[in-house]
């Protein structure tokens, strides 16, 4: 499995809101553009329900059939990313802000919730 952090990958690395503005062109280049709210939380559900079968198989009480072909985490987490990016786009989200705001949520709300790893600060 390849460490995200240590990737050999050269390419510049886009930013969310590369990535957003990426996603936007695309669904933007045909006729029928984003779906609605609830249409895209159902495709969401159903990415979600994917990823979750494939950690099944690799990781839980439910092996794969002979016949089915071997599955991909990163290709169902691109695929839930992906409906998240649209989703955010059609809603107006920045997501770079959402995680910003989140991330300040988390680190003063739980701060004291969780024990740190010495010397790390548990991210604070």
């Amino acid at each position: 499995m390849k460490d995200w952090a240590d990737s050999a990958d050269r390419r510049p690395k886009k930013t969310l809101k590369d990535i957003q503005a990426e996603v936007d062109r695309m669904i933007r280049g045909y006729q029928e553009g984003y779906f609605s709210p609830l249409g895209m939380i159902a495709r969401f559900a159903e990415e979600l329900g994917e990823l979750a079968r494939e950690v099944h198989h690799r990781f839980g009480e439910k092996p794969k059939k002979a016949d089915e072909p071997e599955g991909s985490l990163e290709m169902e987490l691109g695929d839930l990313f992906f409906v998240l990016v649209s989703f955010a786009n059609a809603q107006g989200i920045d997501l770079a802000e959402a995680y910003e705001a989140v991330m300040h949520k988390y680190r003063t709300r739980d701060s004291r919730r969780w024990t740190p790893v010495d010397g790390q600060g548990g991210g604070r």
